[in-house]
């Protein structure tokens, strides 16, 4: 679902894009969407890219990509349409989607146990049925370590990561420690400070900062070869 705020940057970004070949700067859209902050274009943003409408480009300026399928079908809620527009993402037009697979990056291995170095990215990928798969950028990792035993995480595992920022207390995240230790836990957020908690009792919950913890995406699934 979008608000009409959201709706009204998307189409935004939309028409920019198309007219001049760039992606607007925050202080345009700010100025198009007569707010006051760029923080409140920054949120928007976020909402944007959290519903699968579009995707931040790492280390390159005013980069936004706008996902097509994602804006197809887009149809105002029966239930109230002065505030909300409902984005059909079903594929019940594509014929045989259902029995489609998804093709996502295997960008390396993850910690299930002490933190290893960060995930290194590679030419690998792995096949996922679709359906597994919710609206937004995964990924795909592969698991080293047996800390989240108990959740049914196994060495050697594969997870698929829903990309994001953004996850509530309880979700199993990749977090990155210090922006060089990377780890597949269970988050707990207690004021300025985050626990990493593990799924075996051989392990000890790890208390950090807020600072020094990024989460980088929220687990959604689970591969294993037999």
């Amino acid at each position: 679902m979008l608000t009409i705020k959201q709706k009204e940057l998307l189409n935004y970004i939309l028409k920019f894009q198309s007219n001049n070949g760039v992606t607007p700067s925050y202080e345009e859209m700010k100025s198009a969407l007569s707010l006051k902050s760029k923080s409140g274009i920054h949120r928007l943003v976020i909402a944007l890219e959290e519903r699968g409408f579009v995707r931040r480009l790492a280390h390159k300026a005013r980069a936004l990509e706008i996902i097509k399928d994602g804006i197809s079908n887009i149809k105002v809620s029966e239930k109230n349409k002065k505030n909300l527009v409902i984005g059909d993402f079903s594929g019940k037009n594509d014929e045989g989607s259902q029995n489609k697979l998804t093709t996502l990056p295997l960008l390396g291995k993850i910690a299930a146990g002490t933190p290893i170095e960060a995930i290194q990215h590679n030419d690998c990928s792995v096949d996922v049925p679709r359906e597994m798969m919710p609206i937004g950028e995964s990924y795909a990792l592969t698991v080293e370590g047996d800390s989240m035993i108990n959740e049914g995480i196994h060495d050697g595992d594969t997870v698929l990561i829903k990309k994001t920022n953004i996850a509530e207390s309880g979700d199993i995240i990749v977090a990155l420690i210090d922006e060089h230790e990377a780890t597949l836990k269970r988050i707990r957020k207690k004021g300025q400070s985050i626990a990493l908690e593990s799924a075996n009792p051989i392990y000890e919950t790890k208390i950090f900062s807020a600072h020094r913890v990024k989460i980088q995406g929220k687990l959604i699934g689970l591969l294993r070869k037999y």
